[in-house]
């Protein structure tokens, strides 16, 4: 009897040591493993030159400079489409809510460690009639649903909400003046306090992308980063991401 108790506690034993090196070993994997960022925005993620009306390169855009700037250790994918809304129907281009592609998007990248959200400044626009608090709402249905999209996470879901730099009142003087209506600076300039909240209620990260020293727009549409201003942005993310992931 005392021999058949000894080997169950020998066997009990054998198995707690085997249970906590597999747990201490998928620990190790976890940290290891390469973090995936799906940075999803408008035209200021995908990179517009509003100096030469393209693209800025791979070695110029946030996004690139970001991956630079983390390493292997990442993954940063680029999600980008000039228009994009956080969640409202343009009558006159198609495709440009964010609400409504947000899933396909995470679930065609999934594993995910991170989403990055910049969106809000074509949400000013007049057609739209949104102040800045409709438009934190419209933010806050789009981060809800990233949040629940629980089949594309790795692990607990993690978001980083931004605020782009508001749009400067020089705008006007630009060809986009009409595109933008006249509210489009009024409502910009609120967007920063309006995502911050809507972070703390659902408990995600936030950065508010016009504080950040120095950060400016070109002066050709006084809505688009400068190429100094995407350096910026990447050196800024960097530090935030070592704190986050």
């Amino acid at each position: 009897m005392k021999n058949k108790i000894f080997q169950s506690r020998v066997c009990v034993c054998a198995h707690l040591t085997q249970t906590r090196y597999a747990q201490k070993t998928c620990a190790e994997m976890w940290k290891n493993m390469q973090k995936n960022i799906l940075c999803f925005g408008d035209s200021n993620t995908h990179g517009y030159n509003s100096k030469t009306g393209g693209r800025f390169d791979v070695n110029e855009r946030w996004t690139k400079l970001l991956q630079k700037n983390l390493g292997d250790d990442y993954y940063i994918i680029e999600e980008g489409l000039s228009g994009r809304t956080t969640s409202f129907e343009d009558p006159v281009f198609e495709g440009l809510c964010g609400l409504n592609v947000i899933y396909p998007c995470m679930m065609s990248h999934e594993p995910l460690d991170l989403v990055i959200i910049m969106l809000g400044t074509n949400d000013t626009k007049d057609r739209f009639n949104a102040n800045s608090f409709i438009i934190g709402k419209g933010l806050e249905r789009l981060a809800q649903k990233t949040i629940d999209t629980h089949a594309a996470w790795r692990g607990a879901p993690n978001v980083l909400l931004i605020a782009p730099p508001p749009i400067h009142p020089d705008y006007a003087k630009t060809a986009v003046a009409g595109e933008m209506g006249d509210k489009c600076v009024e409502r910009s300039r609120g967007l920063a306090k309006e995502f911050k909240d809507v972070a703390d209620r659902l408990h995600c990260h936030f950065l508010d992308a016009g504080s950040i020293p120095g950060i400016e727009m070109y002066p050709y549409d006084w809505m688009h980063l400068s190429l100094e201003s995407h350096k910026l942005l990447a050196d800024e993310l960097t530090k935030v991401m070592k704190e986050i992931l």
